[in-house]
């Protein structure tokens, strides 16, 4: 079926309003799921980087939840949290978990011992070497991570229109479940066109965090 694309420019106009609200609530939700996230992810991490059965336990059982499927896990939430925010935020942070706890043990693991050995020598704590040493050290493998993190934040808001989440999934699911009307593709597209717009701009600010927190010595 073809699609003239001077048509949607009409539908935007009309719906820019609408469209602004839901890409704020699409932001906003993916920000709140993946600093909640991070707080676990990264505490996890520093606190198993170093014992290999807790390691191995946790990234396991983050990669177990991340195959869960996104509409099963959303299903399942709407008897104990209801619909909209809070079903959206609690499966967006435990899918964001996975590349957060690895990226931040392997950038813990991959710190040069001489440099640890060196720092324990001139008489720091553990804890003092992994907080001023290690994390700096490990930050932009760390940074790695919730940066991939938020992409995937990113794409399964969308589909948490299915638990009348916020966002443009809601675009999406509208445009589905409306096929062969008159804005049916309007909606789909614009829905699309907004979340791969959003992830760029994610992607983006990540590329600019990294630049201005990673001294210029480790990008080196």
């Amino acid at each position: 079926m073809d699609y003239d694309l001077g048509l949607v420019i009409p539908f935007w106009i009309k719906k820019l309003d609408e469209i602004v609200e839901l890409s704020v609530e699409h932001v906003v939700v993916v920000l709140i799921s993946l600093a909640i996230a991070s707080a676990i992810g990264v505490a996890v991490g520093l606190f198993v980087w170093n014992k290999p059965v807790a390691r191995s336990a946790s990234i396991a059982t983050a990669g177990v939840i991340l195959t869960i499927p996104s509409m099963a896990l959303l299903t399942i939430l709407i008897p104990i949290m209801g619909l909209g925010w809070l079903p959206t935020v609690f499966a967006l942070s435990i899918y964001s978990l996975l590349p957060i706890v690895r990226n931040t043990v392997v950038g813990l693991r991959e710190v040069d011992p001489a440099v640890v050995e060196s720092a324990r020598g001139m008489g720091m704590s553990d804890f003092r070497i992994l907080m001023t040493i290690q994390f700096p050290i490990a930050w932009p493998v760390i940074l790695t991570g919730l940066r991939v993190a938020a992409q995937l934040a990113v794409g399964i808001a969308a589909i948490a229109a299915y638990v009348a989440g916020p966002g443009m999934g809601a675009y999406i699911f509208k445009g589905l479940s409306m096929l062969g009307a008159a804005n049916a593709l309007n909606f789909a597209l614009t829905g699309t066109l907004v979340i791969i717009l959003i992830a760029l701009l994610f992607d983006a600010l990540f590329i600019i965090v990294n630049r201005l927190t990673t001294s210029r010595g480790i990008r080196a």
